[in-house]
């Protein structure tokens, strides 16, 4: 196993000068190669953050909406078929914007929050202009930071740990059926659970995760 990881690794770092293809990365994140897993992620790592940017919902934590993004983004990543989808880019971001919106739609059906307490950022800054964006503004304030990098790949590590180590067998049921795109109703069913239950288990497991993550970065 240790050879395979090693061959794997030299397969991504010796190609770091022609700079592989995101595709190619992701065939091999496929493969389990997690050298290419985390250079993929790298990439996309900012494209969450903005995505998770241009929607704020009134009293939550960004971070909730950057999580979901990830989420979208290792489902991205997971379904990518070449065959099908052109480029992973437009997959990628295509999976990322609907995480986010399932899970603000989801947030407004369970908490009766009407969705105007989201408020878009893509609207243009000016009514003549199409094209400039506040988001655009607020996005030339993010670049890329290494630390921030490999705090990312830390927790991609930590959250594979939490999820075999930490989770119930009903919460990792409850995560299993919410990454396949399942609404929390069609969990409930199942599961055979009440709806609350459903909610209260992803609650548990985003702390969990939040707290391990808080961990290490201590």
């Amino acid at each position: 196993m240790d050879n395979n990881r090693n061959s794997t690794r030299r397969d991504v770092s010796e190609k770091k000068d022609d700079r592989l293809s995101d595709e190619a990365l992701v065939g091999l994140a496929a493969e389990g190669n997690a050298n290419a897993l985390d250079e993929i992620i790298g990439r996309y790592k900012n494209l969450v953050r903005a995505r998770a940017r241009t929607y704020f919902l009134v009293g939550a934590d960004s971070e909730d909406i950057v999580q979901e993004g990830m989420i979208g983004l290792f489902k991205a990543i997971r379904d990518y078929d070449a065959s099908k989808q052109a480029m992973f880019s437009s997959f990628a971001e295509l999976c990322i914007t609907r995480q986010i919106m399932t899970a603000i739609k989801t947030a407004t059906r369970n908490k009766h929050i009407p969705l105007n307490t989201y408020i878009s950022l893509n609207k243009p800054l000016y009514d003549d202009d199409s094209e400039r964006a506040l988001i655009d503004v607020m996005a030339e304030e993010s670049a890329c930071d290494p630390e921030e990098l490999l705090l990312l790949k830390e927790q991609i590590t930590t959250m594979e740990r939490v999820v075999k180590s930490e989770l119930s067998p009903f919460e990792t049921d409850v995560l299993t059926l919410y990454l396949d795109g399942c609404s929390y109703q069609d969990i409930a069913v199942a599961l055979k659970a009440h709806i609350k239950s459903v909610d209260n288990a992803l609650q548990r497991i985003k702390r969990k995760l939040g707290r391990v993550r808080k961990i290490k970065m201590n």
